[in-house]
């Protein structure tokens, strides 16, 4: 990209509306509580699904559950737009995992890799079961010998670099009530 993520002259285009966005957090909240019960350990992949995994343990609430939540700090992307192919802990669960029920919660699933270091890790410590959910599913950005497919997804999202609602470029744009490509001015 040309342009800044710092300028505040940048356009975006709106991919998922704000009023999209929370009717299907609130469908998937009701989804996973009609499958998964109420023993559940939310693992937030932080920073990008902090949102997302506020609203959905919300949604979760209004369908009648109790999910707990804990997060995890994983890195593949630094400062740019483009993945560096290796994930890096930044930060581990605190929460006992062994023997539980987790799901874990993600802003954008692509290569897979991300996701299959984080369940991986988890069944080693343990886990009982490891499901995944993730706001945006990039189904063509897979990379071969990953077999990583999301049980929950909120929207499939086309081959773009997208910000708000938690996704961000650079540290910017997370707080936008939607998702939405940055445009050259």
């Amino acid at each position: 990209m040309a342009i800044n993520p710092a300028d505040d002259n940048a356009s975006i285009r709106v991919l998922f509306s704000e009023e999209d966005i929370a009717e299907r957090v609130d469908t998937l909240g009701q989804e996973i509580a009609g499958l998964l019960g109420n023993d559940l350990l939310l693992i937030a992949i932080l920073k990008g699904s902090f949102v997302f995994t506020a609203d959905l343990m919300r949604s979760m609430h209004r369908a009648g559950i109790r999910p707990q939540v804990d997060f995890m700090q994983l890195s593949s992307y630094g400062t740019g737009t483009e993945s560096s192919k290796t994930v890096e802990m930044v930060r581990d669960t605190t929460d006992p995992i062994e023997g539980r029920n987790i799901l874990i919660v993600d802003d954008i699933l692509e290569s897979g890799r991300t996701m299959d270091f984080a369940r991986e890790h988890l069944y080693k410590r343990g886990a009982n079961k490891v499901g995944l959910c993730v706001l945006l599913d990039k189904v063509g950005k897979r990379v071969e010998g990953v077999g990583v497919e999301a049980d929950f997804v909120g929207f499939v999202c086309p081959d773009e670099f997208v910000v708000g609602y938690g996704l961000d470029w650079a540290h910017y744009y997370r707080e936008l009530p939607f998702i939405g490509v940055v445009e050259e001015s």
